[in-house]
């Protein structure tokens, strides 16, 4: 273990590709957390929201966070974006610094009556290894063209951004995430009012983010998407949590929704769901 995550931390020093964190779990057949949660209740002001959680992301794993309305999805994504704080309990990344991730909120907001382009917004990718002045250099100018190629932008580059609809801006801000290459990418609702077409095509460009060794952690509603998509789940509610394999997760969510409309019909009590760790 501590030479995998001696390999890890000089490819995060070089600037290597999260790729290499993949292939180093393959070769040496160990699983490396690259997030791990202990006893962390998520909430706003001392508020806790979820119910105390212990579990961890793998790195390079492809996550789902599923839950109702108001069950702390986006509060969690959130706090490991450093953006809210922690009610109690910790999250400690252990492979990577979390300065080093990709967030994209439910809704980002781009003053259309900027003079930006396409391309701009793409380039903004590359601000973490250039620097807000440091140019773009060619081997950058590549790796944009390719992003927009990536998403179907390739035609679109020199398009103002306030031409553009809501679809074609999510995907021209999943290009950036590309561009961007960071090992971790955090996912808000990313398909909310979003055409049919551009969510089949935002999907590949995740699972070509998965096979590139990213942890990718994507907070969903739409369960058929999770259970073909998303390989892990973790479910929220006030009264518990499941962090399992998204087929797991799901059965255990089935059942409990048929055992507690049963138990509803005769007297009329909630559900109260058990907590099952990792």
């Amino acid at each position: 273990m501590d030479v995998v995550l001696a390999l890890i931390r000089a490819a995060n020093l070089r600037g290597s590709s999260a790729l290499l964190i993949t292939v180093v779990c393959d070769l040496l057949g160990e699983c490396i957390t690259m997030i791990n949660l202990n006893k962390a209740e998520i909430g706003y002001e001392r508020n806790a929201i979820t119910a105390p959680i212990d579990g961890y992301f793998s790195a390079g794993s492809l996550t789902a966070i599923i839950g109702a309305n108001g069950a702390g999805k986006s509060t969690l994504l959130k706090t490991l974006a450093g953006l809210q704080p922690l009610v109690a309990g910790q999250i400690v990344f252990t492979a990577g610094s979390p300065t080093q991730m990709a967030y994209l909120p439910q809704q980002v907001e781009i003053d259309k009556q900027f003079p930006m382009t396409v391309q701009d917004v793409v380039a903004m990718g590359c601000w973490p290894q250039s620097g807000l002045l440091g140019g773009i250099n060619s081997a950058s100018r590549g790796r944009i063209k390719q992003a927009l190629s990536l998403v179907g932008m390739q035609d679109r580059g020199h398009h103002p951004v306030g031409e553009l609809s809501g679809g074609q801006l999510q995907r021209v801000l999943f290009a950036r995430l590309w561009v961007q290459q960071a090992p971790l990418i955090l996912l808000d609702e990313p398909f909310t009012g979003i055409d049919t077409q551009t969510v089949q095509l935002l999907l590949k460009v995740i699972h070509q983010l998965h096979h590139e060794g990213r942890t990718v952690i994507a907070v969903l509603h739409d369960m058929s998407m999770v259970a073909e998509h998303f390989p892990h789940a973790l479910w929220l509610s006030p009264q518990g949590y499941r962090w399992q394999q998204s087929e797991q997760v799901l059965i255990e969510l089935h059942r409990s929704h048929s055992d507690a409309c049963a138990l509803s019909s005769v007297t009329q009590q909630p559900n109260s769901l058990q907590v099952i760790s990792v």
